[in-house]
C-alpha cells in the first residue's frame, strides 16, 4: 500500500493511502490528525486528477522509513 502526505498548514497531518487501482482512478483511504482527533473516511479519487495533485507537489509520496515513522507516532 502506498501513502501520501498531503500539503497542509501546520499542526495538522493529512495522509492518503491508495487501497485499490482501477482505470478511472484509485480507492483511497483519507485520514486528517489534529489536535490528537483523527478522521478516517474512505472515496474515489480520479487518475487525472491525482495525477495532478502529485505533479503540483500537492500530494507527495512518503518514502518508507517516513512512513514507518508515521505509523509509529
Amino acid at each position: 500500500m502506498k501513502r501520501y502526505c498531503i500539503k497542509t498548514r501546520a499542526g495538522r497531518s493529512e495522509y492518503v493511502d491508495i487501497l485499490t487501482e482501477t482505470d478511472d482512478g484509485y480507492k483511497i483511504r483519507l485520514t486528517k490528525l489534529s489536535g490528537g482527533d483523527e478522521k478516517v473516511r474512505e472515496d474515489f479519487i480520479d487518475r487525472h486528477l491525482f495525477d495532478i495533485c502529485v505533479k503540483t507537489g500537492y500530494l507527495y509520496e512518503l518514502a518508507h522509513a517516513e512512513l514507518s515513522a508515521a505509523i509509529i507516532a
